[in-house]
């Protein structure tokens, strides 16, 4: 009920009656709420923030196996933050994690052993702790969809959508698939663009059409019958999506039985075209000899051809293939390297973080202490530390003013990306080397 409640919630209170009843789940020994609870005490979310009663809830819920807090205590055991700075119990800790099935555990180990921190440099070892990430999540895909919905930029679109109505169609259908999937009721307006748009010849709507009844949501009930209608009529206007969309049909035997040949068929005219599922689904065919003899050779050419426009299970697949050298020489760092684009390309989860990037919450004091430990590992880093610290504290400032501000509107000028933009640390940088520079002239004057 608290995660239904916290996920709708729209404002402030809303968020806090859907902690409201996390703690009381808590209070009745709910493991999911008990992490949710330490999470919130962490990071703030719930009242006043308090990391040592986040980091009692988190051993209690280890004690009890959860892998979640397993992670967060090596977390905190890495960065010192609440706790005894210890990287030898944080190593235990997310080792402990990633045999619970935690995926950050087994990201944060992949990169630790990859680069080497605190452990002896082993890229088998990171290898088998990326592949547990990456199984996982290949596993979530049904290979019958599409590409799956994600934020990229217009200029990562497939080359074979050349025209900008093309790129904005596909954008507009990625989009309300995005509202589907959460259950928007916008998606009606989707079906009706698409209708619209096919009655005016729009092949691309015709095959979108199709792939919202091969999916099915809550304005297209899933019908193979009508996917298959559609699928053909944009195939008929030779579109790639549409050819894609009958061989996927042909594939798994949706609405026709079945045949190979034919989704061999219809796989390569949408290749031809350029389309990367297209692609990927040849490659598939011949790595995993479906219907045909396996050929790795052409499996790698496929694989690669769709890796090329960020298919991400054809990067999977490349990944498995350099890890076992099926097909290529195998390659441990090459292996990485792909399992490491496949998790990004996906943004399933916070990849930057885990591979030991970046924190995943903004902790002044923390951020403090690091810039201070660069600056005392070389005397060039003092300079750019210098102005880093002065955008650091400029932000402390103006985030303890606004806090006085959060019921009223009058000081808004004081969000620095509202009134100046994203990248007015460097305009004021620039301000202060203009004063510095000012005042050596007027002293050596």
């Amino acid at each position: 009920m608290g995660i239904k409640v916290l996920q709708q919630s729209k404002s402030q209170k809303q968020k806090e009656e859907a902690y409201l009843l996390f703690a009381k789940a808590a209070d009745m020994g709910n493991l999911k709420a008990m992490e949710k609870m330490a999470d919130a005490l962490l990071f703030g979310n719930f009242g006043m923030q308090n990391i040592t009663a986040a980091i009692q809830l988190y051993e209690s819920l280890a004690k009890e196996g959860s892998c979640k807090a397993q992670n967060a205590l090596g977390f905190l055991s890495s960065y010192g933050i609440g706790m005894e700075y210890d990287q030898a119990k944080a190593l235990i800790y997310y080792t402990f994690g990633s045999a619970g099935g935690s995926i950050m555990s087994q990201m944060i180990l992949g990169y630790r052993y990859l680069s080497g921190i605190n452990v002896l440099q082993n890229c088998e070892v990171a290898l088998s702790y990326y592949k547990k990430v990456a199984d996982h999540i290949a596993d979530t895909f049904e290979k019958s969809e599409g590409v799956p919905v994600e934020k990229v930029r217009l200029t990562e679109r497939p080359e074979n959508l050349s025209s900008n109505s093309e790129i904005l169609d596909w954008d507009i259908y990625q989009y309300y698939k995005f509202l589907a999937e959460r259950g928007d009721v916008q998606i009606q307006k989707a079906l009706h663009y698409f209708l619209k748009a096919a009655k005016a010849g729009s092949a691309n709507a015709m095959a979108f059409i199709g792939k919202m009844y091969l999916e099915g949501n809550a304005a297209t009930p899933q019908n193979n019958a009508t996917a298959f209608k559609y699928f053909s009529m944009a195939a008929s206007k030779g579109n790639a999506i549409g050819l894609h969309g009958l061989g996927l049909l042909y594939f798994y035997g949706k609405g026709v039985p079945v045949n190979y040949a034919e989704a061999l068929k219809y796989f390569q005219k949408a290749a031809e075209k350029g389309w990367p599922d297209a692609q990927f689904q040849l490659g598939f065919m011949y790595y995993s000899g479906s219907g045909i003899w396996k050929d790795y050779k052409l499996a790698f050419k496929y694989f690669y051809l769709a890796s090329q426009s960020g298919q991400p299970l054809a990067i999977y697949y490349l990944a498995e293939m350099y890890a076992t050298g099926t097909g290529v020489v195998r390659s441990c760092r090459t292996a990485v390297e792909k399992r490491l684009t496949f998790l990004k390309k996906r943004r399933c989860i916070q990849w930057r973080f885990y591979c030991g990037i970046e924190l995943p919450f903004k902790d002044i004091h923390l951020a403090r202490r690091l810039y201070d430990m660069a600056a005392q590992t070389s005397p060039d880093a003092y300079i750019p530390v210098f102005f880093a610290l002065m955008k650091l504290e400029t932000m402390h400032l103006l985030r303890d003013i606004l806090f006085f501000n959060q019921f009223t509107m009058r000081w808004n000028w004081l969000k620095p990306d509202n009134t100046i933009g994203p990248h007015w640390d460097l305009f004021v940088i620039g301000l202060i080397v203009a004063g510095l520079i000012l005042l050596l002239r007027n002293h050596r004057g």
